[in-house]
């Protein structure tokens, strides 16, 4: 017998850890993952900003600390000290590796030799392929929504989605 039940719906959160837009869309992520739990997989992707000089390290760091088996928790960190980053960049990236038990000397490494690049542009060159101008931007069923502007309502419009691709709705 087959199972025709579709795949699990993917969100997409194309995100940069300067950005203090993603920071305050933490919430809604967490709420998200709540309510569904494993049933919809949430993915963190890359889009730094040429405004924000070090958010380019900031995902390459974020790689290295989902490498390391601690990504969320590293990117909410970091989120949350989005206003610091500007002024301390990778010393802040390092410390709040060390905060939550990373190998720091590790991350430290990883931003020196570029392990993570090919991982952080091609996340933002599939960005900029599906129309992704600014962050945070949200990607669920083939439909793309703009959180740069405004998180007001964005969540319900999520779980809308969520929601109908979870009944076997075309999304």
């Amino acid at each position: 017998m087959n199972d025709t039940r579709p795949a699990r719906p993917v969100l997409d959160v194309w995100c940069e850890l300067q950005c203090p837009d993603c920071d305050r869309a933490v919430a809604d992520l967490r709420a998200l993952r709540e309510r569904y739990g494993d049933a919809l997989e949430i993915r963190f992707r890359h889009f730094p900003l040429d405004k924000h000089r070090h958010a380019y390290a900031a995902a390459q760091a974020a790689e290295e600390a989902y490498a390391q088996g601690r990504g969320d928790e590293y990117v909410e960190a970091v989120l949350a000290r989005a206003g610091e980053l500007g002024g301390r960049g990778e010393e802040l990236l390092l410390e709040v590796a060390g905060e939550l038990g990373l190998d720091a000397e590790e991350m430290d490494t990883a931003l020196i030799d570029g392990r993570h690049l090919l991982v952080v542009d091609a996340d933002q060159a599939e960005g900029r392929a599906i129309g992704v101008t600014g962050t945070p931007t949200y990607v669920i069923g083939g439909e793309r929504l703009d959180g740069g502007k405004s998180q007001e309502g964005l969540r319900e419009r999520i779980e809308e989605i969520a929601d109908r691709l979870l009944a076997g709705g075309e999304g």
